[in-house]
């Protein structure tokens, strides 16, 4: 009996809640959720990449505002409005939820949480859990990301508390693209770095105001050379890459620069800096 009387302290009587106006707040929140997600990502990508990457981090920002608007408007329609009532019902439905829902409240935690911290965000392309794209929707609950394959990738947010997320642009419109290329020992070193720096330096897709580095380390094998430099734009990373790897290969074949064949000794290379690692 004393908890019918609390419960009838806290909920206002059937009759006195407005349905309709819940039904309307709600339907308003739907909208304006959708205009968000629908118009800010169609402007983004008519903007330059810059302010793209300003545009679409905040898209989650926002949804998130207005469902809380949304659930601070309606909670009034329902509870008497009082801070005890508030903090009674708020508690309630916590719990309920905890027990309930444990792991997809522990997403949407995560996802509060990936929202301060930012380990990604719309338009970062992303490492998580073996899963490298970039990042096109980033809701309370979960991310999708397309692979380069173009498969998309459904993640949740949960992953945040025990897997490593690597971010190759953290936000910035380019990210470092390497390429690797293993010659044979005898050739003349200082001339082929400078024809990799060459290849780099005239690529349509290069963006000239990162620096263009040329990484040579000898091994056992031969010589192992790292080309690293930055595409323009994040999205140019693959074609990027194809073009440094085909345009290098040609300029070192005319250049009588032999490869190295060493594929045993690279691969137990490899897999003892795996181990190492």
């Amino acid at each position: 009996m004393p908890e019918a009387q609390t419960i009838d302290r806290v909920v206002r009587d059937f009759q006195q809640i407005d349905f309709l106006r819940i039904l309307i707040i709600i339907l308003v929140a739907w909208l304006s959720i959708r205009l968000v997600t629908r118009f800010l990502p169609w402007l983004a990508d008519r903007l330059t990449s810059r302010l793209r990457l300003y545009i679409l981090p905040s898209v989650p920002v926002l949804r998130l505002l207005i469902l809380i608007m949304a659930v601070v408007v309606i909670v009034p329609q329902i509870i008497q409005p009082t801070f005890q009532n508030l903090i009674t019902f708020l508690g309630a439905a916590g719990i309920a939820l905890g027990f309930a829902l444990k792991d997809y409240a522990s997403s949407i935690m995560a996802g509060i949480v990936a929202l301060y911290e930012r380990p990604y965000r719309v338009g970062d392309w992303v490492e998580i859990d073996g899963a490298y794209g970039e990042v096109i929707y980033v809701g309370l609950r979960m991310l999708r990301l397309v692979t380069p394959d173009d498969t998309m990738v459904t993640i949740p947010h949960i992953k945040i508390w025990d897997s490593n997320i690597y971010n190759a642009n953290d936000g910035n419109r380019d990210l470092m693209v390497v390429v690797n290329f293993y010659l044979e020992p005898k050739h003349d070193g200082a001339q082929v770095r400078q024809i990799l720096y060459d290849v780099a330096l005239t690529s349509p897709y290069v963006n000239l105001d990162r620096p263009i580095l040329v990484i040579v380390a000898e091994k056992p094998w031969g010589t192992h050379y790292k080309l690293k430099t930055y595409p323009v734009d994040a999205r140019d990373q693959f074609q990027f890459l194809s073009d440094l790897t085909i345009r290098g290969k040609a300029a070192l074949m005319d250049s009588k620069v032999e490869a190295a064949f060493a594929l045993p000794a690279l691969m137990a290379e490899n897999l003892q800096q795996a181990a190492g690692g």
